[in-house]
Formats: structure tokens, sequence, C-alpha cells
């Protein structure tokens, strides 16, 4: 009999009890709205800005309801206007094109490398042909470019960069957090990001007059200073009465589960990467596959893990035999979108989609898979090897 996988590839952690302590405390005040606070009384939306912000090392972090939802917000922030075209990867999920059409923008899709990071030639030629003023990078699957030419290029052409570190938060480039190269970064706390609160997302900046554009979008009714890191009152002056609300705040029990977890986020980084590399080191094995490279520069956090198999011919009988056998992988390749996973040209109401071959060439062959923290070293050893095996007997070249 071939072995097979038991454990779940959706199965979380559970919160840590301290969290769940926390936000049995916030629901047992009932005060589960981020403004309802006492004169002299910090909200736990406001406690947790304070501390992400200080995590990564940056002056402003707006707490929202979701990560799609703060770069939106980052983009009106920043000054996307409707019609502006907004230059983004073409590998990415689809909240971030998403979040661009709900800015009232256009799209300009860029080339992906064998990395699965933007492809710096293509994008140098995007921002030489196209008109655009900003740059929406997605740090897609947890994969870092080399940010020290991304920033060069933006500064070049004038371009404003909006970093989407859904997949990377607690990563660095050249010892340099993830979400702090451009004007502003957005993070998700989705279930399956890196912190959990079901839903939710940060926007964080340096800039006073982003964020105070921000907090006023994010619904702040006026109640600004209740924000745990906010720019001095006068900077709201005409910004509160220029921008519009669009009620996308992050509430307390979130915040009070998300909290706890931010104290957990080095240690948990640190064992995502154990079953990363195992994963990696199991998966070499067979010259079938096909890892990415991932540069001295990075400082990865391996949540997730992609690889090519390009000699395969049946895809669908690969992910069918690899399920069959408790291995569930992901295929961006298909035209058709299934569950999260999509093809940037099947994101219709964005309009003709361009040809981009080396994109749709690497996706064509490309697997992801999850990696839990439920999940140990062990299990990558056996996981790996039902890939390896099922690799060996697919029709290949």
């Amino acid at each position: 009999m071939p072995r097979t996988f038991e454990k779940s590839f959706t199965q979380q952690e559970p919160i840590p009890e301290a969290a769940i302590g926390r936000a049995v405390d916030v629901m047992r005040t009932g005060k589960l709205h981020r403004y309802n606070t006492a004169p002299g009384e910090s909200s736990e939306a406001a406690l947790l800005e304070k501390e992400f912000a200080d995590s990564l090392g940056v002056e402003y972090c707006l707490a929202c309801a979701s990560g799609g939802y703060a770069i939106h917000i980052a983009l009106k922030a920043c000054g996307a206007k409707a019609g502006d075209t907004v230059i983004t990867n073409a590998f990415t999920l689809a909240p971030v094109p998403g979040a661009i059409d709900n800015a009232g923008c256009k799209a300009a899709l860029v080339e992906i490398d064998e990395n699965y990071c933007v492809d710096l030639t293509h994008l140098e030629s995007v921002m030489q042909k196209s008109d655009s003023r900003f740059f929406l990078m997605s740090h897609m699957r947890g994969h870092l470019a080399d940010m020290d030419a991304v920033v060069e290029l933006c500064k070049q052409y004038e371009v404003s960069l909006i970093e989407d570190c859904a997949h990377t938060m607690g990563a660095y480039w050249n010892g340099k957090p993830s979400g702090s190269f451009g004007q502003a970064a957005c993070f998700s706390t989705q279930t399956y990001k890196h912190i959990n609160s079901g839903e939710g997302g940060f926007l964080t900046t340096n800039n006073k007059e982003i964020i105070a554009k921000a907090i006023i979008h994010s619904g702040s009714y006026m109640l600004y200073e209740r924000h745990g890191t906010v720019p001095e009152v006068s900077v709201f002056d005409d910004i509160r009465l220029d921008t519009p609300n669009y009620s996308g705040r992050m509430d307390n029990l979130r915040a009070a589960i998300l909290r706890e977890q931010l104290k957990h986020l080095e240690e948990n980084c640190c064992r995502w990467n154990k079953l990363y590399d195992a994963a990696e080191a199991g998966l070499r094995k067979s010259n079938a596959i096909t890892l990415s490279n991932r540069p001295d520069q990075e400082t990865y956090v391996g949540s997730s893990i992609q690889f090519r198999v390009d000699s395969l011919k049946d895809v669908n009988g690969f992910i069918k035999n690899c399920a069959t056998r408790g291995v569930e992988l992901k295929w961006f390749g298909n035209s058709d979108p299934q569950g999260f996973t999509s093809r940037y040209d099947s994101w219709r109401y964005l309009g003709t989609a361009p040809t981009l071959p080396n994109t749709l060439k690497i996706l064509d062959r490309t697997f992801d898979m999850r990696l839990p923290l439920t999940f140990d070293e062990s299990d990558m050893e056996t996981i790996t090897a039902i890939i390896v095996e099922e690799a060996a007997q697919a029709d290949c070249c």
C-alpha cells in the first residue's frame, strides 16, 4: 500500500489561551466598537496599532477590516484617482486587482520571473510606457524581489510604491522589514496569514498625510485622536472634510485576538521556516521538480511553498493522485478560477488581458502548498515523498 497523509492542510493552530482570555474580557465589557472608550482609555484596536507599528519600525499603523480594504484605501490615500493606472504584478491573488478596481483605477500588469517575483526588466518597460504614478507590489506567496532595485526604479520614474505584504509579515530584505520600503504597506490577518483574526488587516506608513486620509477613509467619525498612532490634530484640519468615509474599521474583539499573537510572530516565523526547509529538501530529491531560488538578501517566511513540474503532461491527474493520498496542492495555471487561485486573464473586469507569455509559462506548471503550523518536520518527509513519487509516476516527457 502506498503511504498516505492524514492531516488537514486548512486546519490552523488554536488561538492562544491568552488571546481567548483577552477576547472574553472585551466581550464582558460590551465595548466591541473601537471608539467605545472611557476618557483616558485606549481601545484594543488602538493598542494593536501602536504595537504593530513598533514591531515594524514605522510611525503609523491603521487596523482595518481586511487586507484588501487596506489596499483600497492605501491607493486612495496615496493619491490615486478614478481613471489612474496602477502597475501591479500579474501573479497575485484576486483582492489586489479588486482593490485597484475599487479605487476606480486601471491595472497595468507586469510579468513575473522564474522565482515568482516581479520581472524587473518588464517592470521598467511598463513604467516607461505607462503614465502610472503607482506600483502596487504584491509579495505573492512570500517571495521578495530585489527591493533595492525596485525602490531605485520607483525613484527614477517618480512612481509611488505601495507594498502588499499579505504573505510577508515577518520577512526582511537586507535586514529591512517587508512593508517598510514604500509610501505605504498593507498586511492581512485573514485566517491563513501569519497572525489570525479570521478577517482583518493593517495599513502602515511613515507619511502623516497618508495616515490621516486613511484614518478618515476607514470611518473615524472625527474620533481620529483615539487611534494608537496618529499625527498632530492640525494635519486633519482639511483632510477630515475632504475625505470620504468608507467604513472599514477593525473591531476590538479581533484586535484583542491579534495582540497576543503578535507577541509570538517571530517564533512562529522560525517554525514555518523549519517546515519550509524540510519541504524544500524533500522536493529537491526529484529531478522533475523545480523550486525557486531564494536570494541571500531575503529573510523569508515559509508559510507556503511553490514548485514546478515542467515536464508534466497531465496536471489534473497529478493533482488528483496527490489528493487521493492526502496531499492538497493548488494550481495557479488553470484558466478557470478554482478556490482562491486565479490567473490574471480570468479577471475580465480589468478589460482585455495583456499577453504575458513568461507568466503563463511559469504558472502553467506551478503548484502551491500551504504549510500550516499544525504540521511538523516528519510530516514534511511524508508529504514530499508522496509528491516526488507521484511526479515520477505521472505522464512526463
